[in-house]
């Protein structure tokens, strides 16, 4: 994506905090219609990022566009934008429908037509008999909603959201984010998210940036941070991964010959990584990528001998830890279940690692 047909651009923006720099050179790119999420730790400056966007911070040098305008100097309510805050400030004191209109009050409609627009979006929200209701009565859910028609009335043309969903329990917040994807692609604008819920970046997302002291790391699809992480840190960060320490020795036809600790040679594509003989790498396998077996299987292309220490079961999935001669940490191994499962088997046993190059990442150590 060019700056030509970027809707959002953010262009060697920085911010400085007295002498802390909180955003260091970020250049960024969002298109239209894009559900983008910024995703990191507390710190990594995706907050930072999402404000200097709506206006609240300002920056301290570098250009941010929004639809080709650029917005050094234009005060957060003059900003195509609006946001919905975690705590969602429902005010208490009016009903539903008088918060989703709240922001109309400046301007000059007729009775009808407000009540028109606070109808469609109550429609949107899908809580139609919910406009007499006191925002006391209100489930976290549906204060969620009604903070989300409220600034959707105003009709943005992009709405930040940051970390709208931290308040809510688990499984509340997972039926919320399938809702919010739905609306997001129901009213066809731009949402920039503010998240440090890796699963949930990866469920709502176009793409996502993943930031790290005030830059980002990767930007790129969910697919293709988790499969494809460019970096050790962007890989742990994003699932689990297990990591082994190795030494290239020969590139071959693209593919580079890696002697890893514990697992004896592999081969593995390096696309455009810059790689030779001698390079130390490190190799990383995601849990589910290894098949875990009692008996060395046929089929796959590598195996390990390996002594099972600890498991945990998970409901859906199980979760086991394996000690490799010649690895300093036990590797993890995910696998999922699948009909009625049994009680996990006596740890301390022998078991067989397996997996195949398609499941190897290669990562150039720095």
């Amino acid at each position: 994506m060019t700056q030509d047909n970027a809707f959002i651009s953010f262009r060697n923006v920085n911010k400085f905090f007295g002498k802390y720099q909180a955003i260091d050179d970020v250049s960024l790119d969002i298109s239209h219609g894009e559900f983008f999420s910024l995703l990191g730790s507390s710190g990594c400056g995706k907050t930072t990022l999402l404000r200097m966007l709506a206006g609240f911070e300002a920056v301290s040098s570098g250009e941010i566009y929004i639809d080709g305008q650029p917005m050094s100097g234009v005060p957060p309510h003059h900003r195509p934008v609006n946001m919905v805050f975690q705590n969602y400030a429902i005010f208490p004191h009016l009903n539903v429908r008088d918060n989703i209109a709240y922001g109309l009050r400046k301007q000059k409609l007729s009775r009808a037509k407000r009540n028109d627009m606070v109808d469609d979006m109550l429609e949107l929200i899908k809580l139609p008999e919910y406009g007499d209701h006191k925002a006391t009565q209100l489930s976290g859910g549906q204060r969620q909603r009604i903070a989300l028609a409220r600034a959707l009335i105003l009709k943005p043309k992009v709405l930040l959201l940051d970390e709208p969903l931290g308040a809510l329990d688990k499984q509340l917040r997972e039926q919320m984010q399938l809702e919010l994807r739905a609306l997001q692609k129901t009213v066809g604008i731009t949402f920039v998210f503010v998240t440090h819920d890796q699963e949930e970046a990866l469920t709502l997302s176009d793409r996502i940036a993943v930031m790290s002291e005030g830059r980002y790391l990767q930007v790129d699809t969910p697919t293709g941070l988790y499969e494809n992480p460019v970096s050790r840190e962007v890989a742990s960060f994003i699932g689990t991964m297990n990591f082994f320490d190795g030494t290239v020795t020969s590139i071959k036809d693209g593919n580079a010959v890696i002697k890893v600790d514990g697992l004896g040679e592999v081969s593995a594509p390096v696309g455009t990584m810059p790689l030779m003989a001698g390079n130390t790498v490190t190799v990383a396998i995601r849990p589910e990528k290894f098949l875990l077996t009692d008996d060395k299987p046929d089929g796959l292309q590598y195996s390990v001998k390996g002594q099972l220490n600890n498991a945990a079961y998970l409901g859906e999935r199980s979760h086991y830890y394996v000690s490799i001669e010649g690895v300093s940490q036990p590797t993890a191994v995910s696998t999922q279940n699948r009909g009625r499962t049994k009680e996990i088997e006596a740890q301390n046993r022998p078991v067989w690692l397996s997996w195949d190059s398609a499941a190897i990442v290669v990562l150039k150590d720095v």
